[in-house]
């Protein structure tokens, strides 16, 4: 695979994932100078707990006239 940081073909691996991906973590690291890129498509992420409500549009400002 090509490095930009080495300027030409070199040899990638997979180092150890912290993220707990396992064989799916797309992270290679340039064998000569460590340079990390990523293949493929990232595992998908689990999805976010909601902590309340989504937040909807603002609502519209109230306008009061007076009459006379």
């Amino acid at each position: 695979m090509y490095c930009s940081t080495c300027g030409d073909e070199r040899e990638f691996e997979q180092p150890p994932c912290p993220d707990g991906h396992g064989e799916e973590c797309p992270e290679r690291a340039c064998v000569e100078c460590g340079a990390a890129v990523l293949v493929g498509s990232p595992p998908a992420a689990p999805a976010a707990a909601a902590s309340g409500p989504v937040p909807g549009p603002p609502a519209p400002a109230a306008t009061v006239r007076a009459v006379a």
